[in-house]
């Protein structure tokens, strides 16, 4: 297997050095490059072609957010970001997301093993994760007045499964949906700190209602709830007429909010009216929230490795191009 080529973007020399040195103990990882900016970073791309870039948000000149978005407009890449900025509602953060990185990564401190040795923990995985990363959903973004058109409910229960890397592709989906939409429930394995802000720009950008979801919160049509980060997980307790309850249980698969006890609960309480979209890949969790819908002969999409989604309902299955989500699901909505 060939190593994962890694950039780092960063305007301080012992930032740089001290990502390099725990990438370095990161396997299956090469870094090709060490730059201290974006002028640099562009001559890098060109002469060793990384896999992945990391790159710092706060940059002096051209900041990191902005050259994320010219890196995402003429030649897009995986990108994961790092930031001293990560307390909740951190804006800069659920930008870079939204504009297309893979994650948003909180910068270390101090060079102490523990907090090196974290930091080679997340690495890794967020670096396996950037390598296959799938681009963000075509659509175009949609403002408070815009959205589609109207739809005439059939009242199946949404619920979606998501991870940092999929930010842009719900700002795409979503923008494509009416201030009246049916409810749609999300879990979005996210960094501490950033589920606030994500719901509260998402809420400004799109036509429905976004909210980070409350203990014993109705489920309403025109709102997308958002599971808190913390101490519990989110779950519907029935449907129609459901509810949302929070569950402070240990971690399940080692995610908490869990999406596949999300998942089961809207399958136990919805069976066949529910809709289940998983936006993220390879991951332990969103398999057995498949299968959770699987179960019941509910209708869900998953990824699939052409760079599409398969739509998938019982023993049947159909493709599903990525540009072609949006109105997919709302046909499943749809009467």
């Amino acid at each position: 297997m060939s190593k994962t080529k890694v950039l780092v973007v960063d305007d301080s020399m012992t930032m740089r050095a001290l990502l390099c040195g725990a990438l370095e103990r990161v396997k299956d990882v090469e870094v090709v490059g060490l730059a201290n900016g974006a002028a640099e970073a562009r001559e890098m791309v060109k002469t060793h072609r990384p896999h992945v870039m990391t790159l710092d948000i706060e940059m002096p000149g051209m900041s990191g957010i902005e050259y994320l978005a010219e890196i995402m407009e003429n030649d897009p890449m995986p990108v994961i970001m790092f930031s001293t900025r990560t307390t909740d509602g951190a804006a800069d953060s659920v930008e870079a997301l939204r504009l297309g990185a893979v994650d948003c990564l909180p910068k270390p401190k101090v060079a102490a093993p523990a907090e090196l040795d974290a930091i080679i923990g997340k690495l890794g995985k967020t670096i396996a994760t950037a390598k296959n990363a799938r681009m963000p959903v075509p659509g175009g973004e949609a403002g408070p007045s815009g959205g589609g058109a109207a739809i005439d409910w059939n009242g199946r229960l949404t619920v979606i499964g998501a991870d940092a890397s999929c930010t842009s592709s719900m700002f795409s989906l979503f923008g494509q949906l009416p201030a009246d939409c049916p409810p749609m429930i999300v879990v979005q394995h996210l960094e501490p700190g950033v589920v606030k802000g994500m719901a509260e720009k998402m809420d400004a950008q799109v036509a429905p209602r976004v909210v980070v979801a409350e203990d014993d919160m109705a489920i309403e049509k025109g709102t997308i709830y958002f599971a808190p980060q913390g101490e519990a997980h989110l779950v519907v307790t029935a449907w129609p007429d459901g509810k949302l309850k929070l569950l402070p249980r240990d971690p399940v698969a080692g995610e908490r909010p869990s999406i596949s006890l999300l998942f089961a609960s809207s399958a136990k309480a919805a069976t066949v009216d529910v809709v289940g979209l998983l936006l993220l890949s390879d991951n332990e969790d969103g398999k057995g929230a498949a299968n959770a819908i699987a179960g019941v002969r509910g209708h869900c999409l998953l990824p699939s490795s052409d760079g599409g989604f398969t739509m998938e309902r019982g023993y049947a299955s159909q493709p599903v191009k990525a540009e072609d989500l949006g109105k997919t699901l709302i046909g499943l909505l749809s009467k």
